[in-house]
């Protein structure tokens, strides 16, 4: 009997030591994946999505979309793409799944999505900030919220210390005096080294190529076209093969854990995507996030922020703003530093809406009643 106990307690030893170095959970992790609107058909998500749930232990994926022929949990939505994200915020709120994939789906202003990929030069993964949506309508300010939640990111992910680089694009400069304005007043900051001969944490494309920053910083336009590159380049650009997709959406206040695929994406990216927002949720990201936004609150980061805004900006007249209703219809194609007044001429006129980013840039909500009134009134004030 004390042999089988000495037995039994030393099974269980080796095994917490066994999840501990491969960093597997007892906890479980459940998951939810849209399966609408991908190019490749619902079964290409299907396939990734069991994928995902074979190869990590203690990951639990949920379907939300048609009823199909798995082994995987499915709650059927019928045909409609928006009952499957209306359904997804639902459970979410409601905590039973802990984060969902899916695609073509409008954040807030506020709220940018950090992704990840594996570098071709010498296939080291990286983190890319940001890839869809925004942090701010302020470009230079985007940048800089995206620097820290890729660091964010990068700490869930049991990275105590990346190494941040600013990729070499318009405001990188500014970028980088803004976060090392922060990290003299005490925020800690691991400013990479380009490989470059004149170094800096100013990244090229070599760097890039070899990803030799934990978290590449850039504006969210570029960080897109990164992703779609860096998941395609070897299949022509019709079907992402590579890499962990657009990532989770990251803002102050913004608790729904939700993770970005392309409907170009194939089913081995789709896995990696579920298994990278399991390992967000499994890291504490929010926590994280809360913890990195309020020390570099403490350095300064407001205060930066506002010194990165236009000198000269538009007087605003004060709108009354409409009653709210549920705004479920778009209208794309307006400048990103035209979005704020775009939503009051809006306004104005008595017509309810909303900004928001989806995957193709930035967007204007409104109800269905108001779309065709909405564009002539744009169309009129652009």
């Amino acid at each position: 009997m004390e042999r089988e106990v000495r037995t039994f307690i030393s099974e269980i030893l080796n095994e917490l030591a066994d999840n501990l170095e491969k960093g597997y959970s007892r906890e479980k992790i459940k998951i939810g994946v849209t399966t609408l609107q991908s190019e490749h058909g619902i079964e290409e998500v299907v396939r990734g999505a069991e994928l995902a749930s074979a190869s990590m232990p203690g990951l639990e994926v949920v379907l939300i979309g048609p009823s199909v022929k798995t082994k995987l949990e499915v709650i059927d939505t019928d045909s409609s793409p928006e009952n499957a994200h209306r359904e997804m915020e639902r459970l979410l709120d409601q905590g039973y799944i802990d984060g969902c994939i899916t695609m073509h789906y409008n954040f807030p202003i506020g709220v940018a999505t950090v992704g990840r990929v594996i570098t071709p030069g010498l296939g080291r993964e990286m983190i890319v900030s940001s890839t869809t949506g925004v942090a701010s309508s302020n470009r230079v300010g985007a940048m800089v919220l995206n620097a820290i939640y890729g660091i964010a990111s990068a700490k869930a992910l049991g990275i105590s210390r990346p190494t941040v680089g600013i990729l070499n694009i318009d405001g990188a400069k500014q970028v980088e005096r803004a976060l090392r304005r922060l990290f003299e007043r005490g925020y800690e900051i691991d400013f990479a080294v380009s490989n470059r001969e004149d170094g800096g944490c100013i990244m090229r494309g070599n760097d890039l190529l070899s990803g030799v920053p934990d978290v590449m910083v850039m504006d969210t336009l570029t960080g897109n076209l990164i992703i779609k590159i860096f998941s395609a380049f070897t299949t022509g650009g019709s079907y992402e093969s590579l890499g962990y997709a657009y990532g989770p959406g990251i803002g102050k206040g913004y608790d729904r854990i939700i993770g970005i695929i392309s409907r170009a994406s194939g089913s081995p990216v789709i896995a990696n995507a579920i298994r990278f927002l399991a390992n967000m949720k499994k890291g504490n990201l929010l926590r994280i996030r809360d913890r990195e936004i309020a020390l570099a609150e403490k350095a300064g980061l407001l205060e930066i922020l506002e010194g990165l805004k236009e000198d000269e900006t538009k007087a605003v007249e004060e709108i009354k703003i409409p009653s709210k209703k549920p705004v479920t219809e778009e209208i794309t194609g307006i400048d990103i530093l035209e979005l704020d007044d775009a939503v009051k001429a809006l306004w104005k006129e008595g017509i309810y809406a909303e900004t928001g980013m989806g995957c193709t840039g930035p967007v204007i909500l409104l109800a269905r009643e108001d779309i065709e009134k909405g564009r002539l009134i744009l169309k009129g004030y652009f």
